[in-house]
């Protein structure tokens, strides 16, 4: 059975660089939103960028919900190996190492890089997660050792409040995952310290990120 397709986009790597970037964008967004992101984050990195297969009264998204922060959780173990077969058939597409791939996702782009995780754990060697909850109420007791993931959080969120994402940072360190979680001053959008905070990250220099 072949994988399923995304509409997407796709930046080659730079500079011998062997890290991917997934990039999954938030509600309304699409495979555009967050190429300039992922430049920003490494300029090297080849990016993967795909566009959610659910509408929403005329938006994108990665699964479905039956209201603000209930979620069809069914369609959210759909999509989420959806999702993990297309990586893996764009790895062979694009000539790109499987291993390296770093999902980067904001919101429901979030949601569905954390789904993955703990679904499918082959796939990702590790997650930015911007603004992200809880979206699985039993999620599988995946092995994510050695796995990093970044979650930053908004104290003044209204969407998904700090708390959701310290349950969700709670479940990750469970399976294993090494996980920092860093609440910014901030609401639902991204603001400058996200970027400056991921960065860091990526680059491994933990000393100097704050919480």
């Amino acid at each position: 059975m072949s994988a399923p397709e995304f509409i997407h986009r796709f930046v080659p790597a730079k500079a011998g660089s062997s890290r991917v970037l997934l990039l999954l964008h938030g509600t309304g967004g699409d495979e555009l939103d967050l190429l300039p992101l992922g430049a920003e984050l490494d300029p090297n990195a080849a990016l993967l960028s795909p566009r959610g297969q659910v509408v929403e009264n005329g938006r994108p998204r990665f699964f479905r919900r039956f209201a603000e922060g209930v979620f069809d959780e069914e369609d959210v173990i759909r999509r989420a190996n959806e999702l993990a077969d297309f990586v893996a058939s764009a790895a062979e597409k694009f000539c790109f190492d499987p291993t390296k791939v770093i999902a980067v996702g904001y919101s429901n782009g979030a949601n569905i890089a954390a789904a993955m995780m703990l679904l499918r754990p082959e796939t990702l060697a590790g997650a930015i997660l911007l603004r992200a909850r809880v979206t699985l109420s039993h999620a599988s007791a995946a092995d994510l050792n050695a796995k990093r993931v970044l979650i930053t959080a908004g104290s003044a969120d209204r969407v998904i409040p700090p708390e959701n994402a310290e349950r969700l940072a709670a479940i990750l360190k469970e399976r294993g995952a090494d996980v920092k979680l860093i609440v910014q001053q901030a609401s639902h959008g991204l603001v400058a310290a996200d970027l400056t905070a991921s960065r860091r990250w990526l680059l491994h220099d933990e000393a100097d990120v704050r919480d």
